[in-house]
């Protein structure tokens, strides 16, 4: 089957692996739209996107458009005579025009149980809520976005302390498994028609913004190391934290805790105990990794020794203290 792969993010980077993987030679990778490179970094020198440093070195044929849905670039796909469009992580729109050009239309690999958590941000909203499952599936684009008939999806427990960015790594594995299987379907039963969503069990995964990593101690433990967790590594929890020995305040960011003690907290919500435990609404939470601004991150341990936190220093919501 001959694909074009709209992608650009490095979800994709391992079903683009796959894809032209000499072992497995039934499908070709015909080309690779992508976004047009960004600018980042302190020099905000232009970076091309991770799917297209690794289609260049693999050799294969790249685009990179800022709209893929205009007549010329509609004109570029329809000339290529592929037989199935894949996106994955692509971050534009594609059309109803430009998907018709394929024979099988296009089809989506993301990252969730839909209908649960369509939108921009699904597996960090799967870490954020505590759910037990998290998972891909591959979808027929549709003008609605995530809301297609499914063709295959795969599902995997969350482990223990998992953070947002690890599960990302699994899933785009567990991706591979899935987008693999919905060609051998395709390619096996040409009309095989996809399963319509239960649009009334949908749910939303918006995009996430700095703001919804400043984290608030008046909420129970658990929810606070689900945010933590999900967070991480963008755009992270973050807090001030208060020295009440030297009166100083640094903004810190959060990269790993997890419920320390389900015991009624004696001290107010962000307080910091004894045993270095930070109470919370229910109980006590246990930081594990931490981030000061402008430096690496470090265990919780590290800063402890180096702030010298004592008992009664306090975590902060950053906009309480402001």
């Amino acid at each position: 089957m001959k694909i074009v792969l709209f992608a650009s993010g490095d979800f994709a980077v391992p079903t683009l692996r796959s894809l032209t993987d000499p072992a497995h030679p039934g499908n070709e990778v015909v080309c690779v739209i992508t976004q047009p490179d960004r600018a980042s970094g302190r020099g905000r020198k232009a970076k091309p996107t991770p799917v297209r440093e690794w289609a260049e070195e693999l050799g294969l044929p790249v685009i990179a458009t800022e709209d893929v849905n205009t007549p010329e670039m509609v004109a570029k796909l329809r000339d290529l005579r592929a037989d199935l469009g894949l996106v994955i992580a692509f971050g534009q729109k594609i059309g109803g025009e430009a998907r018709s050009v394929f024979p099988h239309e296009c089809v989506n690999l993301h990252a969730s149980i839909l209908p649960k958590y369509r939108g921009a941000a699904p597996f960090q909203w799967t870490v954020i809520n505590g759910d037990e499952q998290a998972g891909v599936t591959v979808f027929r684009l549709v003008d609605r976005m995530d809301a297609g008939p499914v063709y295959v999806t795969r599902s995997t427990g969350l482990r223990e302390d998992e953070r947002a960015c690890e599960l990302h790594d699994r899933l785009s594995m567990i991706g591979v498994d899935a987008v693999n299987a919905t060609l051998e379907l395709l390619e096996n039963d040409p009309g095989f028609e996809p399963v319509e969503q239960d649009h009334t069990q949908a749910t939303k995964a918006p995009k996430l913004s700095k703001e919804d990593g400043h984290i608030r101690f008046d909420q129970t433990a658990k929810t606070i190391a689900n945010h933590v967790c999900g967070l991480w590594d963008w755009p992270g929890a973050k807090c001030i934290f208060e020295s009440t020995s030297t009166g100083k305040r640094e903004t810190v960011t959060l990269a790993l805790a997890r419920v320390g003690d389900r015991a009624p907290a004696n001290e107010p919500p962000g307080t910091i105990d004894a045993r270095r435990y930070v109470a919370t609404a229910d109980g006590y939470l246990e930081v594990l990794e931490i981030k000061p601004d402008g430096a690496r991150v470090m265990t919780f341990q590290d800063f402890v020794n180096g702030r010298h936190v004592q008992a009664g220093d306090h975590f902060a919501a950053i906009a309480a203290a402001q």
